[in-house]
């Protein structure tokens, strides 16, 4: 991932975030909320989730010299975590993503982390920041691209989750999840490259 351009970062990003994926989640878990009150929770959790992820890229460098990790390592480890949730969105059916629904107004959890912010977002951000840490702003500049897009999505969540159907959501999600899956054996073959490399 060290010659990634800027929109090839926000795609990423976007994939990994998976918002069209979280449409049906956020309409199921907002649902017995007033129609008001939806959209500032929207916001709220995207916000949460935009804050963690700024974190993970500002802090990177430093969590990767602290725990003595490897670029090559990180891009391996990342490959793998992407090549997984690649599949995951490939083959998964119609089961919720948690199994008890949430009751009440939903705060950080589940939205904001870890259907936004989830682990692979985080190992996603981490090998940017590590990999080029001279870009940093512009690392920041994508994920604020990446959070306005889902931002967007998601506040139509309800009227995509009518327009489209499970059907659509879901065939949507497997394509996303192909694409993934190419980027994943990508960040493999970059990172045992670097390892070779190393020997």
């Amino acid at each position: 991932m060290i010659d990634i351009s800027f929109s090839s970062a926000v795609v990423i990003l976007l994939l990994v975030m998976d918002p069209v994926g979280n449409v049906p989640l956020f309409v199921s878990v907002l649902r017995d909320i007033e129609p008001a009150r939806r959209n500032r929770i929207i916001m709220r959790e995207c916000a949460i989730a935009f804050a963690v992820l700024l974190l993970f890229v500002v802090s990177g460098r430093f969590l990767l010299d602290l725990l003595g990790l490897s670029e090559s390592s990180l891009n391996i480890a990342g490959g793998v975590i992407l090549f997984l949730i690649a599949l995951r969105m490939i083959f998964r059916g119609n089961e919720p993503i948690f199994g008890d629904q949430i009751q009440g107004e939903p705060f950080i959890v589940p939205l904001a982390i870890p259907s936004i912010a989830g682990p692979t977002a985080i190992a996603t951000v981490i090998v940017l920041a590590s990999s080029a840490p001279q870009r940093l702003p512009e690392w920041i500049m994508a994920l604020t691209a990446a959070i306005a897009v889902t931002l967007a999505l998601l506040l139509f969540a309800e009227k995509i989750s009518k327009l489209v159907g499970e059907r659509g959501l879901l065939a949507f999600e497997r394509l996303m999840g192909l694409i993934l899956t190419a980027v994943a054996v990508e960040m493999l073959l970059r990172g045992i490259e670097a390892f070779v490399h190393q020997l």
